[in-house]
């Protein structure tokens, strides 16, 4: 049966439409209520150093608000998608002591210990919030393929969450991380999606401007790879 109300729990403002926005369409087109919340979307002011350098290393100048900008790209893509995007306003790890690229994959800095249970109670929070007008009927979250720190907490935090109220849950292999070469072999089984998901699909992902030339080298690279990449989930999904 297919569910009535899907809940998805992206780390970033990108990864639940990369990595499975082809069921997200689907399910939606079907009838089903698509909700995609993203934990790690808060502005933070003055950002300096390496959270800085995250915005500026995309063209965009110090003083814009790089995540107001990625909130606006997110509600595109959502629409493409026919979900409905909800924002946590948590901080990304960059604003969390994290000082450079390699910081984000490797151990979790002093201080970010209890991110997962900062993530588990907004997420609760937002449940009991009354943006659904009923109950989850699949749960969706990361895998944490790649290591990011930020993927890594909200795996934590939605395996938690799934448990605590008893929700069907399915894990998406993160996309791009699983592209990339050395990249850990993704759990579970490839869906097929139809053309129209995939077409869904790319033309919402084409909305994270900011973030297509650092992740895929472009537009065209996107939709080439997004095309190429079975989404693969480690339960079963419609």
């Amino acid at each position: 049966m297919r569910p009535a109300r899907v809940l998805a729990v992206s780390p970033h403002l990108d990864d639940a439409a990369f990595s499975a926005g082809a069921l997200l369409t689907g399910l939606a087109a079907a009838g089903a209520q698509v909700h995609v919340v993203t934990v790690f979307t808060a502005t933070v002011p003055d950002p300096t150093g390496f959270a800085l350098a995250c915005q500026t290393d995309k063209g965009l100048a110090p003083d814009v608000d790089y995540m107001a900008v990625r909130r606006a790209e997110d509600a595109a893509a959502m629409a493409e998608l026919g979900a409905r995007g909800h924002h946590l306003p948590l901080p990304e790890a960059p604003h969390r002591g994290y000082g450079s690229a390699a910081e984000l994959f490797g151990a979790v800095a002093p201080g970010d210990e209890d991110c997962p249970a900062a993530v588990g109670a907004a997420l609760g929070v937002f449940l009991d919030g009354g943006s659904l007008d009923g109950p989850v009927d699949l749960l969706l979250g990361p895998q944490g393929l790649g290591d990011h720190v930020d993927h890594r907490h909200v795996r934590t935090a939605v395996d938690a969450l799934a448990v605590r109220r008893g929700l069907p849950l399915a894990r998406w292999a993160d996309t791009p991380y699983v592209l990339r070469s050395g990249a850990s072999e993704p759990t579970g089984s490839p869906r097929r999606a139809v053309e129209a998901e995939l077409a869904a699909k790319v033309a919402a992902c084409a909305a994270y401007a900011t973030q297509l030339g650092f992740q895929f080298d472009g537009t065209e690279a996107m939709a080439r790879a997004l095309r190429a990449c079975p989404e693969t989930f480690d339960a079963p999904v419609p």
